[in-house]
């Protein structure tokens, strides 16, 4: 059987001291196969956007164990911990965080810019990933411009363009109406399908979730059945 591409044993993550303790994960063992898409579901508080910064090396865990292909997460630091981050995740988020003055191609460069790539490249790298999303006409455009769907897709363009292995989309149709909503996912389960992208969401949308090849139900910081998630 091939590696997990991630694999956490044990997981836990500790909020605060003493009467402020919150336990918010709660021991959670998971592995994660290259090019599948997963879903993530929980109601809020539930612990999904903790194990996603976790799977994401966001932030580390209390105890237990993070593995990215083998390798012992908690090794990474500093210098190395970032490269990795940037090479290898893509991310996505319901709340864009675009440079609202900036232009659309500079938003979409920023991971590159980050890495240290030349701004030629930069610049090649960021069209063809706007490319991908058909944006490539509003490159030069400000993102304080866009409607929300072209938002959404300069945000999955930013996330493209270092080639990342996988992509962490937390409530990537949450600020959408439904047919912009219909054609992010659709999007994002082509990248998976046609690229083998592997693809974690964190969603309440059970619609969502349910295009997925898996999904897992968080439950106050643990991993529950789906009979007794239901």
């Amino acid at each position: 059987m091939t590696t997990p591409l991630i694999s956490i044993t044990d997981v836990r993550k500790t909020y605060g001291r003493g009467p402020n303790r919150f336990d918010a994960l709660r021991g959670v063992s998971l592995d994660i196969h290259a090019g599948e898409s997963l879903a993530i579901i929980g109601k809020s508080g539930s612990g999904k956007s903790t194990l996603m910064h976790l799977l994401a090396l966001l932030d580390a865990p209390t105890s237990g164990r993070i593995e990215l292909e083998g390798t012992d997460t908690s090794r990474l630091r500093g210098r190395a911990l970032n490269r990795t981050r940037n090479k290898t995740f893509g991310f996505v988020f319901q709340q864009f965080f675009l440079t609202a003055n900036t232009s659309v191609l500079d938003n979409v460069i920023l991971p590159l810019k980050i890495a240290g790539v030349g701004r030629s490249d930069r610049k090649r790298k960021g069209l063809a990933a706007l490319a991908q999303l058909d944006m490539q006409d509003k490159a030069r455009n400000r993102a304080i411009d866009l409607s929300g769907g072209q938002k959404q897709r300069t945000v999955i363009a930013r996330a493209l363009v270092n080639n990342p292995r996988i992509i962490f989309a937390d409530e990537p149709t949450g600020n959408l109406d439904s047919a912009t909503g219909a054609v992010v996912e659709d999007i994002l389960f082509a990248l998976n399908r046609e690229h083998g992208i592997t693809l974690i969401v964190v969603t309440h949308d059970e619609d969502l979730a349910a295009r997925c090849d898996r999904r897992i139900h968080i439950r106050d910081g643990v991993i529950v059945p789906e009979e007794v998630a239901a």
